[in-house]
């Protein structure tokens, strides 16, 4: 690599660094207020808050990694314009392939970063995460056992604990059951325990009564117990044995597809497809997006006041490849044989960017009179 590759390379990866930084940050921030919402709201922990949001930094990473190596050649040639340095390197004898090499090395490295991310880190916290969301969603305690206070862990339900001990014990637990229409069951007991179950937890209630109002005629039977189980599965919202996420398959199986795959997530196999080559081509972006902004700018010449008419024309030219993308993967979304749309996103980028690097370097006269 020469000395030229090398110096604008470093360039690049320095305010590559920058913008993922920021980006990242932008996008945990916005992601970090809905888990604090959902995750405090349900009685969790601040370790677990934090758990969980380190476990979606590998997904916020991918995200912007393109949009960040965009950003970044935009920026370093915009300012290498206006020192001069680009054109110096050009009256030369470097030609804008020549210039774009150091380009083409660094959407390389941001796509072996894309790479690794997409298809071992993602997976594996996504894998991690869904994990954990099941552990917590199965912890009663934390969603609806909070003392001191009437909680509806679902509708006709009505749930009050006086007190939860260091040992796990409920004291003086009251239970209104009003789902059913026309009747009314509440449960009193001195203390209470929660056991494990098959299906839910199961509540133990020692010392206490049930009452039961027929709304009907009026009449009002009282039980009293000593001791009491009343299965949780119909009075909370356990959540169903949900399906396997498609996020959390490796690559291999993804593009494998096989029927047992498709039963354990419930998805297709075009969308499993879909998923598994949206993992190979996404990473690709990374070496269009840079080379796209770089060709843009090529086409400018030197001027005190920037290149912001060829840094508008990179902008439309990024959104445009990301439109392709999104079409592409709706298409494949459809069809099983259409995973090859995947892949028309990137390639298109890249050879767009090779025609206006062409473009680039003809002398003005002939451009305008290729034009005319």
């Amino acid at each position: 690599m020469s000395r030229f590759d090398r110096y604008l390379l470093s360039q690049l990866l320095q305010l590559f660094g920058f913008f993922a930084l920021v980006l990242v940050a932008v996008y945990w921030v916005n992601r970090a207020v809905g888990l604090f919402d959902q995750l405090i709201g349900d009685g969790q922990s601040a370790l677990v808050f934090l758990e969980f949001s380190l476990l979606t930094l590998p997904n916020a990473v991918r995200l912007v990694l393109p949009v960040a190596a965009f950003a970044a050649t935009v920026y370093v040639v915009n300012r290498l314009m206006q020192e001069s340095e680009l054109v110096v390197m050009q009256a030369t004898g470097f030609s804008a392939f020549r210039l774009a090499r150091p380009v083409l090395y660094f959407g390389l490295c941001v796509m072996a970063m894309q790479l690794v991310l997409t298809n071992v880190l993602v997976p594996a916290s996504q894998r991690t995460l869904t994990a954990r969301s099941a552990e917590i969603s199965q912890n009663v305690t934390a969603r609806f056992l909070n003392a001191g206070q009437f909680m509806h862990p679902t509708k006709g339900i009505t749930l009050y604990i006086r007190e939860i001990t260091p040992a796990g014990e409920l004291l003086d637990v009251f239970l209104s059951d009003e789902r059913a229409p026309g009747e009314r069951l509440v449960h009193t007991a001195r203390k209470a325990f929660l056991v494990r179950g098959d299906v839910a937890p199961k509540l133990v209630m020692v010392e206490g009564s049930t009452q039961n109002l027929d709304r009907t005629s009026g009449r009002l039977s009282v039980t009293r117990f000593s001791d009491f189980t009343l299965d949780l599965a119909g009075l909370v919202d356990m959540g169903a044995s949900a399906a396997v996420p498609t996020e959390t398959l490796s690559t291999p199986a993804l593009l494998l597809a096989d029927a047992a795959a498709q039963t354990a997530t419930g998805a297709s196999r075009a969308q499993m497809l879909e998923e598994g080559h949206s993992r190979l081509a996404g990473p690709h972006l990374a070496v269009a997006a840079p080379l796209l902004g770089f060709a843009a700018l090529m086409l400018g010449g030197f001027s005190r006041f920037g290149l912001w008419r060829q840094m508008a024309v990179a902008v439309g030219l990024i959104i445009g490849l990301q439109l392709a993308w999104t079409w592409a993967g709706s298409l494949a979304l459809q069809s099983v044989a259409a995973w090859p749309a995947l892949y028309l996103a990137p390639l298109s980028g890249v050879v767009l960017a090779g025609l206006l690097l062409w473009w680039a370097q003809l002398p003005r006269r002939l451009r305008r009179e290729v034009a005319a």
